[in-house]
């Protein structure tokens, strides 16, 4: 044990690891869940237009199954997300890695486009490596669950920040598996792409043996249901929906299946969601392929210095999340989100003017480096000002909406590409975030904190 006083421990506490092991071992299995999870997800979307390329399926059938695939990823998000507190989340976590090892399994066995179709559609595969499935609101809201204010924002960063670095070790891993299997006696490069799926049925098992390892604290606790564990996030929640007027608790027949969200909630909430999609639309404008691509029109690059320059910035991102938990400590939530936001957005819109190779690649480092460092604070914000039993019905849909505004973004970059107007998506999505940063800050800055979480805990006392 270190010393109160020592180096040691005040290097762990700055770094916001003291409050990861204060949450306890239910918060490392998630953390350890999404990771395993964004390492099985940055893996496969890797090789998955490369192996629909090698089965000779045209480019609309890709593009068709891309689009598919994110429609059905984001569906079965939202569905799962509103039932999760009443159906359990350990449970509903359970059903979303086992219908991830289905699909793995079928993409590891099958060559058939629609049954490939099906499963993606239906299961869960990312084709864009992006965490788009039934899971990511439901851990956050159980993290929300398993932490107070204090400790909360620096587990989530963790949360993040492991996930990153995850799905960067997992596509570099991904080539250099299917290289060394093409090197196996026997093995093709198709047969490669099949092992790598392989790869993601093992981490859907992974996924559920720490499902099923988890406690029942991280479920929401509902009035008249004993024990309530520790601290005011496992106080009983939402009375007016699961006790009478008497008091009493209500039947569980009586009970909606899906989450109801307050007309209080949606009054804090639905400003931040508007804000969230801009943000997400101009992300969509441009997202790292495009900014890639515009940097080979542009200056006709190596594909080996694309990748270099991308694997740097990747790293730089997923190291400056680290720096987001302490930020937030020192000078708040909303804070951390702008100021670490607004170099970002600018740096996006100044992009296309860059004259050179090392001004350009530059501007991508500060734009990467601190675009992701609002995803832990944010997740924190949206728990601070949402009622505990709607946590995890109001990040679900919020990642609803905010990936369907990111799907719609490339379709303006493109009709200006083919105008030979590509510089414009990026000053038009610099100018949008910069929206979003200011309109952040002057509408949230002074919104009142954790007064859910208060009232709940000062009503368990008088209790």
């Amino acid at each position: 044990m270190l010393p109160p006083t020592s180096l040691g421990r005040r290097l762990l506490q700055g770094s916001g690891l003291l409050s990861v092991s204060a949450a306890g071992r239910d918060a490392a299995l998630i953390i350890l869940t999404r990771s395993c999870r964004m390492f099985a997800y940055g893996a496969s979307s890797l090789v998955l237009a490369l192996f629909f390329a090698a089965l000779g399926f045209p480019d609309a059938r890709i593009g068709a199954f891309m689009t598919l695939t994110l429609l059905g990823d984001v569906a079965l998000s939202l569905a799962l997300s509103l039932i999760a507190d009443r159906a359990g989340r350990r449970r509903t976590l359970l059903f979303g890695s086992a219908l991830m090892v289905v699909s793995g399994a079928v993409f590891a066995l099958c060559e058939n486009f629609w049954v490939l179709l099906a499963a993606a559609v239906v299961g869960v595969i990312s084709a864009t490596g992006g965490d788009f499935g039934p899971f990511r609101a439901i851990e956050e809201s159980m993290l929300a669950e398993l932490t107070g204010p204090d400790t909360r924002a620096d587990v989530l960063v963790w949360y993040v920040t492991l996930a990153s670095l995850a799905t960067a070790i997992g596509t570099e891993a991904s080539g250099r598996i299917v290289e060394a299997l093409r090197a196996r006696d026997g093995w093709t490069l198709l047969s490669a792409y099949h092992g790598v799926f392989g790869l993601y049925v093992v981490a859907g098992v992974v996924n559920m043996a720490c499902a099923a390892m988890l406690s029942a604290r991280c479920e929401l606790r509902w009035s008249g249901e004993g024990e309530r564990g520790q601290g005011p996030e496992t106080e009983p929640l939402l009375r007016g929906d699961a006790e009478n007027g008497d008091g009493k608790e209500e039947p569980k027949s009586r009970r909606s299946w899906a989450a109801r969200i307050s007309p209080e909630t949606l009054t804090v909430v639905g400003p931040l969601v508007f804000l969230l999609m801009l943000d997400s639309y101009s992300d969509g404008m441009t997202s790292f392929s495009l900014t890639t691509y515009f940097m080979d029109t542009k200056f006709r690059l190596s594909k080996s210095a694309l990748g270099d320059i991308i694997s740097a910035s990747y790293l730089l991102a997923s190291l400056s999340n680290i720096f987001a938990g302490p930020l937030a400590r020192s000078i708040g939530l909303v804070r951390t989100m702008v100021f670490t936001h607004v170099p970002s957005s600018m740096a996006v819109l100044l992009f296309p003017l860059a004259p050179s190779v090392p001004l350009m690649v530059a501007l991508l480092l500060v734009r990467l480096g601190l675009n992701n460092m609002d995803q832990g604070p944010r997740a924190a914000l949206i728990a601070a000002v949402v009622r505990p039993a709607e946590r995890t019905a109001v990040l679900g849909i919020i990642s609803m909406l905010r990936t369907l505004a990111s799907a719609a973004g490339p379709t303006m970059t493109g009709l200006l590409a083919g105008g030979d107007r590509f510089w414009i998506a990026f000053v038009v999505a610099g100018a949008l975030r910069l929206v979003y940063d200011f309109g952040l800050f002057i509408m949230f800055l002074n919104v009142k904190l954790y007064k859910h979480e208060k009232q709940e805990e000062s009503e368990a006392q008088q209790a």
